[in-house]
């Protein structure tokens, strides 16, 4: 069973089943995913399956353990450790005794990081950035809630333990004056020395604004971007200020074509927005179904759009976005290309993806229509910028044979009958499959 065969559903349901692994379940989900999709291919059903509502039950969080089930693991450690040498037993409680040397596969350790991480998931939902007492203007207003609300634990309750590490109280700080700095993935702990303070990476937003708007290198303003965003990272801070960044550099992605770039900061910015942090939410909810028009994942596309409020929906991109569905939908190849042509934002930027495909889609239709096209009709109902450019695509295409070769291109005419059916062959084997870089 190749994975060539695959739907492209179940590829991108593969990826993403991928990227949720860590080395603690990664065994586990693997072996799951296998017999998932062979059952799918036994049963013939890889392409009737909708694959983005399949959930591994092995990358779902673990519940917290019981008082009675931690208590139980406890005893086992102990009578573990009274076999042993003294000296063997001494360095396996100062082990235990560490946060980070529980063994990766020690089901209780593995319950306390879950419920930790849900538990803090839980607060940011709950209270956002805004409305802490006493910290409302505060960067750092999200990590410093007021534990009033939260309520009591039991004793020997995961964030009661003694060996859970309380990330509240170990947020870093940055103390680095530095307005650039080059991004360097971590390999270890930051340092505070290392990492610059809220008011400083303001400044260096500041200028990375000033600089792209003087016509900087992209690769340079992309690594600091992602430096800026790593330091707002390790720094826990999630404000309207974050989403900012990650807006800009978004919008700068899609600029230069760098979608690798662009996806990681739309993701971010679905979780952020979810946390309530206003941004141009519109905007980005118009990008995201332009998005998945491009990937033609219409499981996905269905969803999101029935998620929709009233207000995302009258927005004028948001609308935009939802007309361009509509055109593909219903084969309006008229109406997608002055869609195009009027895309509010930088919606064309994304369109610009797949609308040679649309394009190829278009003129199949129009071939079987007509006998005979003129370059200058072509232009004008596709979204061309050039006669040129109509010329080179059609030749691209495999469907360049013209009644006149050697005429001007304003007096050029398409033969389609012989167009038509390679247009269809190049469809098929240049557009089946949808390659999307940095997808989420």
């Amino acid at each position: 069973m190749s994975s060539e065969s695959w739907p492209p559903p179940l590829k991108e349901w593969v990826a993403r089943c991928l990227g949720q692994m860590t080395d603690a379940n990664r065994e586990e989900a693997q072996a799951e995913l296998r017999k998932v999709i062979a059952d799918a291919f036994v049963n013939k059903t890889l392409w009737t399956t909708d694959w983005g509502g399949v959930q591994l039950q092995s990358l779902l969080p673990k519940p917290p353990p019981s008082i009675h089930s931690f208590n139980n693991l406890k005893r086992k450690l102990n009578d573990t450790h009274i076999s042993t040498s003294k000296k063997v037993k001494k360095t396996t409680v100062n082990k235990a005794a560490s946060a980070n040397s529980f063994d990766p596969n020690d089901v209780a350790a593995l319950n306390r990081r879950a419920a930790r991480f849900q538990r803090e998931h839980d607060l940011e939902r709950q209270k956002g950035i805004r409305g802490q007492t006493g910290h409302a203007h505060s960067p750092y207003s999200h990590v410093y809630a007021n534990r009033s609300s939260t309520p009591a634990l039991d004793g020997d309750a995961p964030e009661m333990n003694a060996n859970v590490p309380n990330w509240d109280k170990y947020t870093i700080v940055g103390t680095s004056r530095e307005i650039f700095k080059d991004y360097l993935r971590l390999t270890s702990e930051p340092k505070p020395e290392q990492i610059r303070p809220y008011p400083v990476l303001q400044e260096t937003l500041a200028q990375l604004k000033k600089r792209w708007r003087e016509k900087a290198n992209y690769n340079w303003i992309c690594s600091q971007f992602k430096s800026l965003r790593q330091d707002l990272t390790v720094q826990r801070i999630k404000n309207e200020f974050t989403v900012t960044v990650y807006e800009i550099h978004a919008r700068m992605a899609l600029e230069v074509g760098d979608m690798v770039e662009y996806n990681q900061c739309q993701a971010m910015l679905r979780n952020l927005y979810e946390l309530g942090i206003p941004g141009k939410v519109e905007e980005f909810t118009a990008y995201r179904i332009l998005m998945l028009l491009h990937g033609r994942n219409r499981s996905d596309l269905n969803l999101y759009v029935g998620q929709l409020t009233d207000k995302q929906k009258v927005d004028p991109a948001v609308r935009h976005a939802l007309d361009v569905q509509r055109a593909l939908a219903m084969g309006n190849y008229h109406r997608l290309f002055d869609l195009y042509l009027n895309a509010p934002n930088m919606g064309a930027y994304i369109m610009d993806h797949f609308i040679d495909r649309e394009r190829v889609r278009a003129l199949i239709v129009m071939t079987r229509a007509y006998r005979t096209l003129p370059l200058s009709f072509i232009q004008n109902e596709l979204a061309f910028d050039s006669l040129a450019q109509v010329r080179d695509f059609l030749t691209d295409s495999r469907a360049g044979t013209f009644q006149n070769p050697d005429a001007p291109d304003a007096e050029k005419i398409l033969d389609c009958k012989p167009a038509g059916a390679q247009l269809a062959q190049v469809l098929e084997e240049k557009y089946r499959k949808v390659q999307i870089k940095g997808a989420v």
